[in-house]
């Protein structure tokens, strides 16, 4: 009877709201739907098997047949061991392997236990205790270990010995500047350095015939530590680098660290190796006694080195070359860092 009453516009105008009201609420219904938690998403970890194993079987065949290569890069110990304890001085001993020819490949530690890129004599043994002969292969066709004479000529311009005050190890070999120096044996460069006061530009070869050769004076050195050397291969250019007098190569031949006469070893005139086996014997280094004998006598030498000035020549490269200030050479010659130098003129340096 109620509805009756009720004027149909107001009828219909409940019925919309009515209509509306249910579709917020049933729109709030969807919505809270909604309102649960995201499924979660397990994570896998990406199966890298195949990638592994595909790096583990990479074919090397390139690199094998490039011959006298590492297998892989060679981790070079650089360790001053001069500083360490005689009594506890650790042993460095290398595994890998390095192919040397087609067929022969040469285990590192096997010609070498301290690798010390630094120190020309790091193993600290005097070779007049030693108690055996030591057989030394120079030269070893059969494994393709060949030998190379570090120039293309070789004239003795000083011999292994004692000089004034000082020992000489080494035999100088005349040179002119950017001369090709070369690898006596087959091996590995373990030193290329700068000493100012010395060797100049030198480089240290430790061959596979457990001998070390030193290359001193150069002008330039295009090898670096680490890297194999075959007999013959070029190691860099000569020059007059250092405390020198002119260009030459100072030539020096050692084991474990104790210089050996050259000339024992080979007969430059001849342009050869005296023989393709070597013995080492404490007799070697005999010269350690007169060395000692010579040191303890008092002496009034002093030694003056002098340079000729040469075209294009100027102080900062003069002393650069000797290891020396500039204002040392301007006191010595009574001159200025102004001065023009004259081309044949003579500096005093020391």
């Amino acid at each position: 009877m109620l509805l009756r009453k009720i004027p149909f516009f107001l009828l219909l105008s409940l019925c919309t709201l009515l209509g509306q009201q249910a579709a917020v609420a049933q729109k709030g219904v969807k919505k809270d739907l909604f309102k649960g938690k995201a499924p979660k998403i397990k994570y896998v970890k990406p199966d890298t098997t195949v990638l592994i194993k595909h790096e583990e079987l990479q074919d090397n065949s390139d690199k094998k047949k490039a011959g006298f290569s590492p297998v892989r890069k060679l981790s070079i110990v650089s360790e001053d061991t001069s500083s360490l304890n005689l009594g506890e001085q650790s042993i460095v001993e290398m595994s890998e392997e390095v192919q040397m020819n087609d067929s022969v490949w040469v285990k590192i530690a096997g010609y070498y236990a301290i690798w010390d890129t630094h120190n020309i004599n790091p193993y600290r043994k005097d070779g007049r205790t030693l108690k055996e002969t030591v057989p030394i292969k120079l030269v070893d066709p059969e494994k393709n270990h060949h030998y190379k004479m570090p120039l293309v000529k070789t004239p003795v311009t000083s011999d292994f010995g004692f000089r004034g005050y000082r020992w000489h190890y080494g035999t100088d070999l005349d040179l002119d500047t950017g001369d090709s120096v070369k690898a006596a044996f087959d091996g590995v460069v373990r030193i290329s350095k700068w000493d100012g006061g010395g060797y100049g530009n030198y480089l240290v070869v430790r061959h596979v015939n457990g001998l070390e050769t030193l290359y001193g004076h150069l002008s330039k050195a295009l090898v670096k530590p680490g890297q194999l050397v075959k007999a013959g291969q070029l190691l860099g250019k000569g020059g007059s680098t250092g405390r020198s007098s002119g260009p030459h190569l100072h030539y020096e031949v050692r084991y474990e660290g104790n210089p050996i006469d050259p000339e024992e070893i080979y007969n430059f005139p001849d342009y050869l190796l005296k023989g393709n086996n070597f013995e080492v014997t404490s007799a070697l280094f005999n010269y350690y006694n007169k060395t000692k004998r010579s040191s303890s006598q008092p002496s009034k030498a002093r030694r003056t080195v002098y340079h000729k000035v040469r075209s294009g020549e100027v102080l900062g490269s003069i002393a650069r070359k000797y290891g020396v200030p500039i204002s040392q050479i301007t006191r010595l010659n009574r001159i200025s860092t102004r001065t023009t130098l004259k081309v044949g003129r003579s500096l005093r340096i020391k």
